[in-house]
């Protein structure tokens, strides 16, 4: 690929506030060091049941210390990634791989077909190439009603997936995009939509 038609398909942000957050884990190391200093230097020599209730409650802390010293390292350089997915496309444009999705459901009762229904509706609309995208929906309960819900969602993705395409439509889940949709576009076309 030549280095003109290079773009970036995300860009870093440092997090804000990382000096704040150094400060502060600055603090807490110094305060464990402490913690530390005072369990080695005031051992109990008399009573072997408070040398080892000492001993536990010394480990603990290293053990918590330890779980501190792990999650913080994972946090001190946090940074956000911004994707823009639109230069996906631009980027590989025909070389894009072929993507399986798997939604899967078991109880009705649990998780509604109506929910199912429009994470399937979200998924078929992505921007993707329609022939690299599979999507698979795996009812483990085989419920009668989440079938006949995906019967009448392949009825309605028939008008949902073009109103989609053609307005660039987002959230592509339909009962989020209807919760939120305040003035229609094209107000005809939206309302057969609907």
């Amino acid at each position: 690929m030549a280095k003109n038609n290079y773009v970036p398909l995300f860009e870093t942000k440092q997090v804000i506030g990382r000096i704040f957050f150094r400060c502060i884990a600055a603090s807490i190391f110094l305060g464990i060091c402490f913690i530390v200093m005072y369990r080695v230097m005031f051992f109990p020599v008399g009573g072997k049941a408070e040398r080892w209730t000492w001993i536990g409650l010394f480990l603990s802390e290293l053990w918590f210390c330890l779980y501190w010293f792990f999650s913080t390292v994972s946090r001190w350089n946090s940074v956000y990634r911004l994707p823009y997915i639109d230069r996906l496309s631009q980027r590989f444009g025909k070389e894009l791989p072929g993507i399986d999705i798997f939604v899967c459901t078991a109880d009705p009762l649990m998780e509604p077909p109506s929910m199912v229904v429009n994470t399937v509706l979200s998924v078929m609309a992505y921007d993707y190439p329609p022939e690299k995208l599979s999507i698979y929906l795996s009812d483990d309960g085989g419920s009668d009603l989440t079938f006949y819900a995906m019967l009448e969602a392949a009825n309605f993705s028939k008008t949902w997936l073009p109103f989609c395409k053609k307005l660039k439509v987002e959230p592509t889940s339909p009962e989020a995009y209807f919760r939120t949709a305040s003035e229609p576009v094209n107000a005809e076309e939206w309302l057969s939509v609907k």
